[in-house]
């Protein structure tokens, strides 16, 4: 396969994740920010959407205030913002177009439908209601979740499929890494503790941000106990945005493309070591060491995967 062909993959997958998690993020937040301003806190909950976004510095280079109206329009529709949900779809179906043959029509389908449906909201001015925003982010999330579908059943499993695959759980593992930063980092004002009433609702807030509020009862059968989301998001390998389930597919997927090529790389090796050191690690251990250290260093190894996979594959 040629390098652009599979750097296009690779985008394309993780721009289509990066879209549905932001999609994810608002809704979220939209659901703390309805609650009573008791339940809420002092916290600016669009603050905390932002940084764990990533774009907490670039937003206020175009808005003085984070609130409701500022943050979803950066977040969703800003040509200033290159990680908008609309510019993340209008990528999408750029790199789409790209590698048109090496997609299944399914494919080629959700993401040229979506991108679509985009320019007719972009065309009303984009979501002024509440019930519009809603509607706009189900749209969002269904159409990552098509595409991850049709993906997984109408694909050869051959490098074009590992490429794409790479992409997502490289794109899902930065994200709940993220996440996780910013709860136990950033979101809790100083005088709350972790635990208190206020964290309850937050945690709840996170594990709708991935899905994972029916798994963590179904797993740990237990009311929220931060310690216990930590170990899901983190170590519980059965989670599919885990990191710990995001970095056994990375290193499966990036062995059959070895295979496939006929050589390991630094790319397998470095996979591996992250993954090691999941398979090894304890919350105690974790919490010992600091939650934020410990993602941290992830966000930055997570990184780096991504610039040694684009050295040895992608240029």
């Amino acid at each position: 396969m040629l390098s652009r062909t599979a750097e296009n993959l690779f985008w394309l997958a993780r721009y289509v994740e990066r879209a549905e998690y932001l999609a994810r993020t608002i809704d979220a937040t939209l659901r703390v920010t309805a609650l009573p301003a008791a339940y809420v806190g002092k916290t600016n909950e669009w603050d905390s959407a932002l940084l764990t976004a990533g774009v907490g510095a670039s937003f206020y280079d175009h808005y003085e205030e984070a609130n409701q109206q500022n943050v979803v329009e950066y977040l969703s529709f800003s040509s200033d913002n290159p990680s908008s949900i609309k510019n993340c779809i209008e990528a999408a179906r750029l790199n789409s177009r790209s590698v048109r043959t090496a997609l299944t029509s399914e494919m080629w389908d959700t993401i040229n439908s979506a991108w679509i449906e985009l320019q007719a909201v972009w065309g009303k001015g984009g979501t002024g209601s509440r019930e519009d925003l809603a509607k706009f982010l189900r749209f969002v999330q269904e159409t990552s979740l098509r595409f991850d579908g049709s993906a997984y059943r109408t694909m050869l499993r051959n490098d074009a499929y590992w490429f794409s695959r790479l992409g997502v759980h490289l794109e899902r593992a930065d994200n709940t890494a993220r996440i996780l930063d910013v709860k136990y980092h950033m979101l809790l004002p100083e005088e709350e503790h972790v635990g208190g009433p206020l964290d309850y609702y937050q945690w709840t807030s996170i594990l709708r941000s991935v899905s994972a509020t029916t798994a963590y009862h179904w797993v740990y059968r237990e009311t929220l106990k931060p310690w216990l989301i930590a170990d899901l998001l983190i170590l519980n390998d059965t989670l599919p945005r885990s990191l710990a389930s995001c970095y056994s597919n990375l290193v499966r997927n990036l062995d059959q493309i070895g295979v496939a090529y006929g050589r390991q790389g630094a790319a397998q090796r470095h996979a591996r070591g992250i993954r090691n050191r999941l398979e090894h690690s304890h919350m105690d251990d974790i919490f010992q060491h600091g939650v934020h250290e410990f993602i941290q260093e992830f966000i930055a190894d997570n990184s780096r995967l991504g610039e040694i996979v684009t050295k040895q594959y992608l240029i």
